[in-house]
C-alpha cells in the first residue's frame, strides 16, 4: 500500500481522501455526499453528470458503498497515521496534538485550526453532517479572520481597498461597493497576469541586452587583443627602425673620426719628419758657428742652407661633430613631441570606446521602465524661488523667500538643484511655463558646482560641471561648457522627458506629447554623479542675478516648473 499516494483516493470534488465512496456507472468515485449534493442541484434538470468526464445519465442512479474502496482508503488513512512524522522548524503544527507537536496536513477557515492527519479524521468524523471550509495547512490563519468579528474574511471592500467579515459588510461597510474575496481575486489576477507579462518582457528585453552585452564584451576584447598585437608589432619595428638609425649615425661618425685622424696621423709623420731634418742642420749650424778656422767659416757659408718657410697644417675642428649632436638633439625632442600628441590622440580614441550598447527606445513606455522620482533642495534654492507641491514644483517670484543661509544656496542666479542624485540609468519629466521673455533651463549638473557669485562657473550651462535644455516659447538651444547649439522648437515643448545613462555617458532630452520626439542627445563621459536642476532668466545678456536685478525677477514671476508624478498603472499601459 505503500506504494500508493493519497491523491490517488481522494474525490474529485473536495480533493480530500473518500468518505463512504461510491462509484458512478462511468467509473469515477467520489465521496457518497459529494455526488449527492451535486446530483441534488441537477435536480431540475433531470439530467445527471459526472463532474470529472461530464457524462450523463438519466434516470439518476442508485448509489451503494463501495465496501472495497471503503476499505482501502481506511487502510491508507492507518498507514499515514503510522507515517506522521513531527513537526518540523518550518512546518505548520497541528493545533490539537499535546506534547510532541505533528505536522498539520490542513486547515480549518471555521474552527480557526490546523489537523494532522490523526486529528483531521477526527474532525471530519464530528463535523460530518456540515462540511467545514478546509484548506492546505497555513500558518496565516489569523490573518484570515476579522480581529473585530472574529469572522472569517469573505468579502472585498472596493470603496477602502480591504478585505472584510460579512458582519463588516452590514456596519461600518455599510453602503460600500464590496464583492466577494474570489470575485476581487479574478479581477486582481488579470491585473497580476497583465504585469507578469510585462515582467516576462522585461525579463526577454533585458536577456537579450546581456547577450547583446556579452557579445559587446567578446568584441571588444578580441579587439583590443588585435589593438594590443598591431602596437607590439609596429613600435617593434619603430624601435628597430629607431635602433637602425642608431646604428648609421653611430657608423656615421666613427667613419668621419677614422677619416680626420687618418689624415692627421700622416701630416704628424711629415712634420715628425721635417723636425728631425730642422734639427740635423741646426747642429751642422752650431758646429759651424763655434769653428775658429775663418776660411772654412767664410768657404761653407754660402752654402748655407735656406730655412723652411711655415708648414701649411691644415686645422681640425670638432664643430661638425657638435652639429651631429645638436641634430639628433631635435631629432629626440621632435619624437617625444610626435609621439605626446599622437598618444594623447589615441588616449581620446580609447576613452570614446564604448563596450556597453546604448540601446534606442522605441517608446515612453521602455523610458518609464527607469522612472525615477526627484525632489527639489530647499537647502539650494535662490531666495527668490517658491518650493510647493511637497518640494515637485519651483515657481518664480518677487516675493522674497526667507530661506535660512546656507553653503550650497545659489546666491544670484535663479536656479535650483533637486535633493536626489542620477545613478545608472534615470528617466524623469518636467512640465515647465514661461513668456517669450523669460528662458526656463532644465539642466543636470555636478554637485560641486559653484554656488556663489556671478561667475560662469556658477550658472548652468556656462561651465564644464552642468548641461542644459534652454526653452522658451519660440526658441531652444543646448548650453555646455559656455558653448551653445541652437535647436529647433518641437510642436509641443511643455513637457520635457530626459534620459541619463550615467555609465554609457549618455544625455537626452525628448518633448512629451502623444509621441516622444527627441530633441537632443549628448554622448560624453560624466566623471562624477549627476543631480536635476532648473533655472529662470530673461536673455542670455542680462543674467538674473537675484535680489539685485527685481527688474528681470518680476520678468519671470510666475514661471514654473514641475517635476511630473507618473502613476505605476502608465507603466503597464
Amino acid at each position: 500500500m505503500a506504494r500508493f499516494s493519497q491523491d490517488q483516493f481522494s474525490c474529485p470534488v473536495c480533493l480530500d481522501l473518500l468518505k463512504d465512496p461510491v462509484t458512478i456507472p462511468c467509473g469515477h468515485s467520489y465521496c457518497m455526499s459529494c455526488i449527492t449534493d451535486h446530483w441534488n442541484q441537477e435536480e431540475e434538470k433531470r439530467v445527471y453528470s459526472c463532474p470529472e468526464c461530464r457524462q450523463t445519465f438519466s434516470p439518476r442512479p442508485a448509489l451503494g458503498k463501495n465496501t472495497m474502496l471503503a476499505e482501502v482508503v481506511e487502510k491508507l488513512k492507518k498507514t499515514a497515521l503510522q507515517t506522521a512524522v513531527p513537526a518540523g522548524p518550518e512546518d505548520v503544527q497541528c493545533d490539537v496534538c499535546t506534547g510532541q507537536k505533528h505536522k498539520a496536513v490542513k486547515s480549518c477557515l471555521v474552527c480557526l485550526n490546523s489537523f494532522c492527519q490523526n486529528h483531521l479524521e477526527q474532525h471530519e468524523n464530528l463535523f460530518n453532517v456540515k462540511r467545514h471550509n478546509l484548506m492546505d495547512a497555513t500558518g496565516r490563519l489569523q490573518e484570515m479572520i476579522c480581529h473585530q468579528h472574529d469572522k472569517p474574511l469573505e468579502i472585498y471592500c472596493r470603496t477602502d481597498q480591504q478585505c472584510i467579515c460579512l458582519l463588516c459588510m452590514v456596519d461600518e461597510h455599510k453602503n460600500h461597493s464590496t464583492v466577494s474575496a474570489a470575485a476581487e481575486r479574478t479581477e486582481k489576477q488579470k491585473l497580476l497576469s497583465e504585469t507578469q507579462q510585462n515582467f516576462q518582457q522585461q525579463i526577454k528585453e533585458r536577456q537579450k541586452y546581456f547577450q547583446e552585452l556579452e557579445e559587446a564584451v567578446e568584441t571588444h576584447k578580441h579587439s583590443a587583443q588585435i589593438a594590443v598585437d598591431d602596437n607590439e608589432r609596429i613600435f617593434t619595428e619603430l624601435i628597430s627602425s629607431i635602433e637602425r638609425r642608431h646604428s648609421e649615425v653611430t657608423q656615421m661618425i666613427k667613419d668621419r673620426e677614422k677619416t680626420v685622424v687618418g689624415r692627421a696621423k700622416g701630416l704628424m709623420e711629415q712634420l715628425k719628419q721635417e723636425i728631425d731634418d730642422l734639427r740635423n742642420r741646426n747642429s751642422e749650424l752650431e758646429q759651424l758657428s763655434d769653428t775658429n778656422d775663418h776660411i772654412h767659416f767664410l768657404q761653407s757659408f754660402p752654402s748655407l742652407p735656406v730655412p723652411p718657410g711655415s708648414p701649411d697644417v691644415p686645422s681640425i675642428s670638432d664643430g661638425s661633430l657638435d652639429v651631429v649632436g645638436k641634430s639628433v638633439f631635435q631629432l629626440k625632442k621632435k619624437l617625444e613631441d610626435f609621439f605626446r600628441q599622437e598618444i594623447e590622440k589615441l588616449a581620446g580614441i580609447v576613452r570614446c570606446i564604448q563596450i556597453i550598447p546604448t540601446p534606442e527606445y522605441e517608446s515612453r513606455k521602455d523610458f518609464l521602465n527607469y522612472f525615477h522620482r526627484f525632489t527639489l533642495h530647499p537647502n539650494t534654492a535662490h531666495q527668490h524661488l517658491y518650493l510647493s507641491e511637497r518640494n515637485r514644483m519651483v515657481t518664480c517670484t518677487t516675493t522674497l523667500q526667507w530661506y535660512p543661509d546656507h553653503p550650497d544656496r545659489f546666491d544670484r542666479y535663479l536656479q535650483v538643484l533637486c535633493r536626489e542624485c542620477v545613478h545608472g540609468r534615470c528617466y524623469w519629466e518636467v512640465e515647465w511655463t514661461g513668456n517669450d521673455l523669460v528662458y526656463v533651463s532644465i539642466s543636470v549638473s555636478y554637485k560641486t558646482i559653484y554656488r556663489k557669485g556671478t561667475d560662469n562657473k556658477c550658472r548652468f550651462g556656462y561651465n564644464d560641471q552642468s548641461w542644459s535644455l534652454v526653452c522658451s516659447p519660440s526658441s531652444f538651444s543646448f548650453w555646455h561648457n559656455n558653448k551653445e547649439t541652437k535647436l529647433p522648437v518641437p510642436s509641443s515643448s511643455n513637457r520635457i522627458g530626459v534620459y541619463v545613462d550615467l555609465s554609457a555617458g549618455i544625455l537626452s532630452f525628448y518633448s512629451i506629447c502623444d509621441t516622444m520626439t527627441l530633441i537632443h542627445r549628448v554622448q560624453t563621459t560624466f566623471t562624477q554623479y549627476l543631480y536635476p536642476g532648473f533655472r529662470f532668466f530673461q536673455n542670455f545678456t542680462e543674467p538674473l542675478i537675484g535680489v539685485k536685478c527685481n527688474k528681470y525677477v518680476s520678468l519671470a514671476e510666475g514661471s514654473t516648473v514641475k517635476l511630473c508624478d507618473i502613476q505605476y498603472k502608465s507603466i503597464l499601459q
